[in-house]
C-alpha cells in the first residue's frame, strides 16, 4: 500500500497520526519537562512528571525510532525523574549535557564556566530579595519569581548586568531568568540535529525557549520534502499565547498530553 503524501499545515490530528503511524520507525517525539510534563511548581525541586506519563513514554518508546526529552533541567534532575525509562536520551541544559546510552556528555566548552556559575549563584542569595529562588545548575543559575512577581524588574536588571559583567548569555522563561554560558547550544540546535536523520518528528513545549525548536522542525521541512514536523504547544497563562501561535497544535495541561498520546498511540 502506498504511503501516505506528507500532510500540509495546517493539517488535523488524524492526518498528523497516520503519517507518524506509517513512519513509526524513522521518528522522534522530543518533550520539554516543566509545564509538558510536569506542572509547573513554585518549588522547582518539587516537580514530577504527572503519573500517566512514564507508561506513555514507555509505551512511545517501544514504537518510534527515538523519544528524548530536552529540558532547561540538568541531565542528574532528569534521571531522577525518569530512572526507571532506559529507552529515553535526556538533553539537560539546552542540550549542555546529553544522557545517551548509559553515560553524560557535556559541551566541553561550558565546563570553565562551573566556578563562575557557583560564585553566581552565592551573590544572587546574597543580593537578590529573600524572595526569589536561586537555581544552581551547575552549568547555569535560574533566577525564580514566581513567588514574588513584583520583583520581575529588580530580578531582570540584576540579570543583565551579571550578564553584561562575566559575558554570560540570559535566558529567558516561565517567571524566571537564566543565565548561562556564552555557549552556542539551545533547543532549536538539538532539534536541528536530532532530525537529521529523520522522516517525521514532534516537539511539545510551553515556553519561549521551544519556539526555537518549533522552527528547526520548520526549517528541516523546508529543505526536505519528505520530512513531517508536528509543533505542539501546551497552553498556560504566561507564555500560552505566543507559544501557541506558532504551534501545530495546543493542549491544555501535562494531563492532557498523556491523554493525547495514549490515543495517538492507538494508531500504531
Amino acid at each position: 500500500m502506498a504511503e501516505t503524501a506528507r500532510p500540509t499545515h495546517p493539517l488535523t490530528t488524524d492526518e498528523a497520526w497516520a503519517f507518524t503511524a506509517e513512519r513509526a520507525s524513522a521518528t522522534t517525539f522530543f518533550f520539554d519537562f516543566d509545564g509538558v510534563l510536569s506542572p509547573v511548581t513554585e518549588d522547582p525541586d518539587a516537580s514530577q512528571p504527572v503519573p500517566e506519563v512514564l507508561g506513555v513514554l514507555e509505551r512511545l518508546a517501544e514504537s518510534v525510532a527515538r523519544v528524548a526529552i530536552v529540558s532547561a533541567r540538568p541531565v542528574s534532575f532528569l534521571r531522577s525523574r525518569f530512572e526507571t525509562l532506559g529507552n529515553v536520551d535526556l538533553h539537560g541544559l539546552y542540550g549542555l549535557e546529553v544522557w545517551h546510552d548509559g553515560q553524560v556528555v557535556t559541551e566541553p566548552a561550558a565546563l570553565d564556566f562551573v566556578p563562575t556559575m557557583a560564585d553566581l549563584a552565592d551573590s544572587a542569595r546574597a543580593e537578590l530579595p529573600a524572595e526569589i529562588l536561586v537555581e544552581f545548575k551547575r552549568l547555569s543559575v535560574a533566577l525564580h519569581y514566581r513567588t514574588a512577581p513584583d520583583h520581575a524588574r529588580t530580578v531582570e536588571r540584576w540579570a543583565h548586568e551579571q550578564a553584561e559583567r562575566l559575558g554570560l548569555r540570559i535566558q529567558h522563561g516561565r517567571m524566571v531568568v537564566e543565565l548561562k554560558p556564552p555557549v552556542d547550544q539551545d533547543k532549536g540546535m538539538v532539534i536541528t540535529e536530532g532530525v537529521r536523520n529523520a522522516g517525521c518528528a514532534w516537539y511539545f513545549g510551553d515556553d519561549m525557549s521551544d519556539v526555537k525548536a518549533f522552527d528547526a522542525l520548520r526549517a528541516r521541512e523546508a529543505v526536505d520534502p519528505a520530512f513531517f514536523g508536528m509543533a505542539v504547544a501546551v497552553a498556560n497563562p504566561e507564555t500560552g499565547a505566543e507559544v501557541s501561535s506558532a504551534a501545530d497544535l495546543t493542549l491544555e495541561s501535562p494531563h492532557a498530553v498523556a491523554a493525547f498520546l495514549t490515543e495517538g498511540l492507538r494508531r500504531f
